[in-house]
Parts: structure tokens; sequence; C-alpha cells
């Protein structure tokens, strides 16, 4: 009985360990995405007052944030490639979300900041 429980404490602290991984891979996700995003709209406000170099700047800073992000998930998509299954969780949802959107919104402010500087 005695084994039992000991088996049962530490397979609830491995699960345990795992799920914080798994939250803060989550939340860095969350986190540089919106701050990748965040990096890119600001960028736009630069061009449009004519402020190129600094737009070019946060350009640079939301590539670098989304470099992070990725990271992150890459790690996910390893780990379970070698069979970690990841739970799907409306976390995880929201973390890719806000990857692709903060993608496709650099994306678009680096495309704008060009328009401007040839206004």
């Amino acid at each position: 009985m005695k084994i039992k429980r000991n088996f049962q404490c530490r397979f609830l602290s491995i699960v345990k360990e795992h799920n914080n991984y798994m939250e803060e891979t989550i939340l860095s996700i969350i986190i540089q995405s919106g701050e990748a995003r965040s990096c890119a709209m600001e960028a736009i406000q630069c061009a449009k007052r004519g402020e190129f170099d600094k737009a070019r700047e946060l350009i640079g800073q939301s590539a670098d944030k989304l470099g992070n992000a990725h990271a992150e998930q890459t790690k996910l998509i390893q780990a379970e490639a070698n069979g970690k299954k990841t739970e799907i969780s409306l976390l995880l949802i929201h973390a890719q979300d806000h990857l692709m959107t903060a993608i496709t919104v650099k994306s678009l402010a680096n495309e704008l900041v060009e328009v401007y500087a040839r206004l």
C-alpha cells in the first residue's frame, strides 16, 4: 500500500510539473505575441507621423518577439512529436490565435511602413 501511495504521489508530481510547464509555455506565447502585435501597431503609428527609422526599429522588435513566441511554440510541437501528447485547452487555442494574429499584423505593418515611406 505504501509503494502504491509513493507511486501516486510521484505520478501526481510529474503531472503537476508538466501542467506548470505547459502553462508557462502557453503564457509565454501569449505575452510575446501580444508584445509583438503592440510593436507592429506602434510602428504603423510612427510611419503615419513620418518617423520611419523608429517604425522600422519597432518592426524589428516585433520580429524578435515573434521569434521568441515561435520558439516556445516549437518546443510544444517537438514535445508532441516525441510522444508527449499536448492537451488541447482553451488557453492553448488562445495562444495560437495570438501568435497567428501577431504574425499577420507584423506583416501588414511592415508593408504599411513601406507604403507610408513612399508617400
